[in-house]
């Protein structure tokens, strides 16, 4: 196993958001580097990945949902298999969410390009929650084709195998970003390290897996014992993998986005404040407000007033012209966008009726602080 440090190129401007770095060291520029027409070596990879990877002809991806860089450090003594990895921190996209965050990974590309903006995204006039590709509780599948919302192939159009848990195979947001994949689901985690040893064994270059059980403990239990068990347990798997593949087979391991701990620092936006609003997207640390016509700057001047001392209040020109979607957003793409969005800057949750499931959630993410924006990249040898 290579060992080694780990360095971190956390950004900050001024105490604003972290904008991401769409061209430099980010979660859209692995793919691309890893599958691109250049072949694999040191001297053709960017200098941001990871020694490793550039020393072997065969890779696999983990995505580790919801391990932020941030939190990985604050634990590392937890995880110690994926301590001794070599790599550093980079940047995910904005929204920092899964739907968008998974996209750019699979495709290259940027979110403004893809197109999936977001948790919840306003599409011909309704409001998709993109992952379970439904508006309120109807699956729209048939009525808002994935492949028409999201038509770009990914992987570069290489049927890449994808170790993921079997029941998202067929699911629209699978299809969305996943497809022409070469589906290879798991439906108990033991299975990741055998399935993709197994795929490379095989003369696979690349295998993509995908584990979310990070994200979702830290939703429904917050940072603590239960979120640390998770933890541990993530990085057994970590070493699992790396112990199973062939000798000389990289393992690249990144996340989608890092986590903050909210709580019950649930914020419940005034009558006065929406009432230039016609409806709501986005998510709780980036809820988009879509004001009725010639409201915007009304709406922005009173979410400023109002939550201003917490949140960057930011209308949709300006979140274009600072790239906070990358440098270009198609005109299809520009409508799923609101005109004033709040992004949380203290550890708030920005209440909306539509955006409340089964349960109260303890951790979130979406806004761009540091614990959300970077993640780790880092890579090990068999």
């Amino acid at each position: 196993m290579v060992r080694g440090g780990l360095t971190s190129v956390t950004s900050t401007d001024g105490g604003g958001p972290i904008i991401p770095d769409y061209a430099g060291a980010n979660v859209r520029g692995i793919i691309p580097a890893l599958l691109g027409p250049s072949t694999w070596s040191g001297a053709t990879l960017p200098g941001w990945m990871p020694k490793p990877v550039a020393d072997s002809d065969q890779c696999v991806l983990l995505i580790l949902d919801g391990l932020g860089w941030d939190q990985f450090q604050a634990h590392r003594d937890m995880m110690p298999n994926l301590a001794a990895f070599v790599g550093q921190s980079i940047h995910t996209v904005a929204p920092t969410t899964t739907a968008t965050a998974l996209t750019s990974i699979a495709t290259g590309l940027t979110p403004g390009e893809h197109g999936l903006v977001g948790y919840r995204m306003l599409l011909g006039g309704d409001v998709l929650n993109v992952l379970r590709w439904a508006v309120d509780d109807k699956i729209v599948r048939r009525q808002k084709p994935p492949p028409e919302v999201q038509p770009f192939d990914p992987f570069l159009g290489y049927a890449v195998p994808v170790v993921s848990m079997a029941e998202l195979e067929n699911s629209a947001f699978s299809e969305a970003h996943l497809r022409g994949c070469k589906r290879e689901g798991w439906r108990a985690a033991s299975s990741i390290a055998v399935t993709a040893a197994e795929q490379i064994e095989a003369g696979e270059r690349f295998v993509y897996c995908y584990y979310g059980s990070i994200d979702k403990i830290a939703h429904e239990r917050g940072f603590g014992p239960y979120y640390e068990a998770e933890l541990r347990a993530a990085d057994r798997l970590v070493g699992e993998i790396l112990a199973a593949l062939p000798s000389g087979t990289s393992m690249l391991v990144t996340a989608d986005h890092g986590q903050v701990h909210i709580g019950d620092n649930e914020i419940r936006p005034s009558a006065d404040l929406l009432r230039g609003v016609d409806l709501q997207s986005g998510e709780g640390r980036f809820r988009w407000l879509h004001t009725a016509a010639g409201a915007i700057d009304d709406v922005a001047q009173a979410a400023t007033d109002e939550v201003g001392d917490v949140a960057w209040v930011v209308t949709k020109e300006q979140v274009i012209d600072e790239g906070w979607f990358g440098p270009t957003v198609a005109p299809p793409v520009r409508a799923r966008l609101g005109d004033v969005a709040l992004v949380a800057r203290d550890d708030v949750t920005f209440y909306e009726a539509a955006d409340s499931g089964m349960y109260r959630l303890i951790c979130r993410h979406g806004s761009l602080t540091s614990a959300e924006v970077n993640v780790p990249l880092v890579a090990a040898t068999a």
